[in-house]
């Protein structure tokens, strides 16, 4: 297999794992969503917008390996992670119901989800030279 060959497959199953996992992250908070606008409108709302950006970025990662579009494949669900954390932990306004749940399973498989994503986006991706779309960099 050629060195391209390599790279571009190597590529697009990289890409292809990053879209499922935004997806899957979009999903997991959409699915919890209408609880949090009953209970936390201001958490719902942030739902939506996190929901929205990886949407956008899963669609970024459908066209090109930009590190940008890596770079936000791995902050995005690093903030979910880190709001996870405080809700379980110190709370946050008007949101305390949740402190010490760390057993939810909602809760767990979004963390494992959110921390695939951080793995597999970091600092290789988020670092490394933008790939034009449709293209080769090697």
């Amino acid at each position: 297999m050629s060195s391209q060959l390599h790279h571009a497959v190597r590529d697009g199953i990289t890409r292809t794992l990053a879209i499922v996992g935004l997806a899957g992250v979009a999903l997991i908070h959409l699915l919890d969503a209408p609880g949090k606008f009953t209970e936390t409108p201001y958490l719902g709302w942030m739902y939506v917008a996190l929901i929205a950006g990886c949407l956008v970025v899963a669609g970024a990662l459908v066209r090109t390996s930009d590190r940008r579009a890596w770079a936000a494949a791995a902050a995005l669900p690093a903030g979910a992670i880190i709001g996870y954390v405080l809700t379980r932990t110190t709370g946050l306004p008007q949101a305390t119901d949740d402190i010490g749940n760390w057993g939810e399973p909602l809760g767990i498989a979004s963390l494992f989800v959110e921390g695939s994503l951080v793995a597999l986006g970091g600092p290789p991706h988020a670092a490394g030279p933008p790939v034009r779309p449709g293209g080769l960099d090697d």
